[in-house]
């Protein structure tokens, strides 16, 4: 659906989804966004005075280490991994993508286990102040047209709630095209509500068949005479939060941080005192708000900032944080990154999380406390902690192989754990090795042995097994596994494993 000028949004809470993966090369457009790709209702009525457009530069060099993080952008983090390991595991360590330089190594960044909905990161918002679009939830579509007439607003923008950016493109089993629509007419928002709840929406982050939508929003929709950018971030080059803002939003600010890094602004916040008043107003002056709207701006940053608080937030990005032709100062589009850590007190927020479209081999790993991401290849990797998970990918790669699926067994685990982890690897028709790859640190090398033997018996594993263990009661475990009597092969080291793995692959 051509949209012409229209604003096309993706408001989102990022989660760990597979909506969100994107190719190191790729810029951060709305596609990579995976509650987004359709429109927020706004409607550009005339263009901000910025600096002629960007044209595509070649990735500029790598900053020196210690430069400013603004300036130059992040040292980057590299590793061999293959062109889909790139896509599948960058959001795994530490680093919002916000920060993150263009280059051709690979680009590492954190990776959420929450998905929410567009509708609840939106009401999540307005609950804590935020100025954003009124909107409605309906699950059928009597219920989208009495929420449109509901509104009464000028126009009306209603959007298929899935976790998959690409909406506004997409297709549904019905044949309707779009799962953003614009219209005037509230009749017609339940003429299109019929088309869109209870069908697949395929779009180009979508399996081919799509995902079943289960609920509409219905949304104001509102014009947008100019365009910024804000965003808070936990920073470890400052050692807490950091307010960082440019007037030239609605766009990459990736490329916006290349090709214009004086209009790039930041402010460190002191975690203890919290956001100053002068703080947000320079920062809503920086940005180009004037006269009310400037006191307006700064009001709705400090709220950002509480909620980013509030909710124990790693990230919370608006683009575009936008004024009306009307005078206000509303965030159109956002997103949201949260700390997995903290859901023991964020409870309410993590019970909204939404699983429904998520792979069913990832759930039932969830079940166990097992993280899981399949992959491509044939070669099951089984690893404690996400570092060694990527290493023993990069390894794989390194010796010709491809691994099929990313399996972090995490602290603490338990023989059962170890158990349920086998079961799922030998699911996979497509594994025809697995390596198990552990360093005992908190994790007892002997209740992996443990584990690795009985999943064997039970399982009757039909696939070579190569093992390399390391670290707490490693003799005891390699003691476990050379009298086990199975086809167990030991490895002494990681890449004596990768070899190994390789090879019994390559016999077949």
């Amino acid at each position: 659906m051509n949209l012409g000028p229209r604003w096309r949004s993706s408001w989102v809470t990022q989660g760990f989804d597979r909506g969100s993966l994107r190719s190191v090369a790729a810029s951060q457009g709305h596609q990579a966004r995976p509650g987004g790709g359709g429109v927020a209702g706004g409607r550009r009525r005339a263009a901000p005075p910025l600096p002629p457009p960007f044209l595509f530069q070649p990735p500029p060099a790598l900053p020196a280490p210690g430069q400013d993080p603004l300036a130059g952008f992040l040292d980057k983090m590299a590793a061999p991994v293959g062109a889909q390991a790139r896509k599948l595991l960058r959001d795994l360590v530490l680093r919002p993508p916000l920060l993150a330089a263009r280059s051709q190594v690979v680009q590492l960044t954190s990776r959420r286990w929450l998905n929410l909905q567009e509708y609840q990161s939106k009401k999540l918002m307005s609950d804590n102040g935020v100025k954003v679009q009124r909107f409605f939830v309906a699950d059928t579509a009597n219920e989208a047209l009495e929420a449109a007439k509901r509104l009464n607003a000028k126009e009306i923008v209603l959007k298929a709630q899935i976790l998959a950016g690409g909406r506004g493109k997409g297709v549904f089993s019905s044949g309707l095209k779009g799962g953003v629509h614009l219209t005037k007419d509230p009749k017609v928002v339940g003429q299109l509500a019929k088309q869109m709840i209870g069908y697949n929406l395929a779009t180009k982050q979508t399996p081919k068949e799509g995902v079943k939508v289960k609920k509409v929003m219905v949304a104001e929709a509102l014009d947008i005479s100019r365009e910024t950018y804000l965003a808070i971030l936990m920073d470890r080059s400052c050692n807490g939060p950091v307010l960082v803002g440019s007037p030239q939003g609605g766009v990459d600010i990736e490329e916006v941080a290349a090709s214009n890094p004086e209009l790039i602004f930041k402010e460190q916040i002191d975690i203890i005192e919290g956001i100053k008043d002068s703080q947000a107003q320079r920062m809503a002056e920086n940005l180009g708000f004037l006269g009310p709207l400037k006191n307006q701006a700064a009001d709705q940053i400090k709220k950002l900032y509480n909620l980013f608080l509030k909710i124990d937030a790693t990230q919370v990005e608006v683009n575009p944080f936008g004024e009306t032709p009307e005078g206000q100062v509303v965030c159109f589009d956002a997103k949201i990154n949260f700390d997995d850590n903290a859901e023991f007190r964020q409870k309410d927020i993590f019970a909204m999380d939404d699983k429904s479209e998520n792979e069913p081999i990832e759930n039932e790993a969830a079940r166990y406390d097992l993280k899981y991401i399949g992959l491509d290849g044939n070669i099951a990797c089984f690893v404690n902690g996400a570092g060694l998970a990527m290493a023993t990918c990069d390894i794989i790669f390194l010796n010709g192989g491809k691994p099929a699926n990313f399996l972090d067994l995490g602290g603490g685990v338990k023989e059962s754990q170890v158990y349920q982890a086998f079961k799922l690897l030998t699911a996979d028709p497509k594994v025809e090795a697995i390596l198990v790859n552990i360093f005992g640190g908190i994790v007892n090398c002997a209740i992996i042995a443990n584990g690795i033997t009985k999943a064997c018996r039970e399982l009757e594993l039909k696939v070579p097994l190569v093992v390399r263990l390391e670290g707490t009661n490693v003799h005891e475990a390699q003691n476990i596994l050379s009298n086990s009597g199975l086809p167990i092969t030991s490895a002494v080291d990681l890449e004596d494993a990768a070899k190994k793995a390789v090879a019994s692959v390559a016999k077949k």
